[in-house]
């Protein structure tokens, strides 16, 4: 095989080539990747609206969505068997953590407290704010928020004990539990 001459049009040929195979491998592997992980995701959703609520019959077909700025709730209402209100699960993105977005879903039964929570999604500082997912459920101190009525106690660093290091972490949780539960306020259906 013949070496190429080392000239400019030839580096630019050949450094052109690589950047389109490397191009069109990354493609190929997001357009495999793509539908799995979307898939993945909604699997978790699924999982953890199941996790955070009481056993219920359905939920509403369309989740109710509100947005402000970068922030968010989604509110899925669930029911039992008689189509009597049970509880709310709300998903909450929130981008006022350490690392930016946090993304919790929390569970209120029909008056008000909260059921459990599960983390959806957050970068914090492993071993510090990304505790979040366990250190609110711990029987210790008042850390523990499950079962807490956010109208009676506001979600705050103030009455729940922060995660250790990690107070803007700890702030955006529960700044994003208080939100989550304007969010079930908000769609808590009318009585019959």
């Amino acid at each position: 095989m013949a070496r190429l001459e080392s000239n400019f049009r030839n580096m630019v040929l050949v450094l052109s080539g690589i950047t389109m195979f490397a191009a069109l491998a990354i493609g190929s592997v997001y357009t495999l990747t793509k539908e799995p992980i979307v898939m993945a995701k909604i699997a978790k959703q699924q999982n953890a609206i199941k996790n955070v609520l009481p056993p219920y019959d359905h939920i509403d077909a369309e989740p109710v969505v509100k947005t402000e700025g970068l922030e968010s709730t989604r509110a899925y209402r669930a029911y039992n068997e008689k189509n009597e209100f049970l509880g709310t699960a709300v998903e909450t993105i929130t981008v006022r953590g350490y690392s930016g977005r946090v993304g919790i879903i929390v569970g209120f039964d029909k008056a008000g407290k909260i059921i459990d929570y599960f983390v959806l999604e957050q970068n914090e500082t492993p071993g510090l704010g990304a505790k979040m997912g366990v250190w609110f459920k711990t029987q210790k101190g008042k850390q523990n928020i499950k079962g807490m009525d956010p109208s009676v106690t506001e979600m705050n660093v103030k009455n729940v004990d922060a995660i250790t290091a990690a107070t803007i972490s700890s702030k955006a949780f529960l700044g994003a539990i208080q939100n989550a539960y304007v969010a079930h306020l908000a769609n808590i259906p009318p009585q019959k």
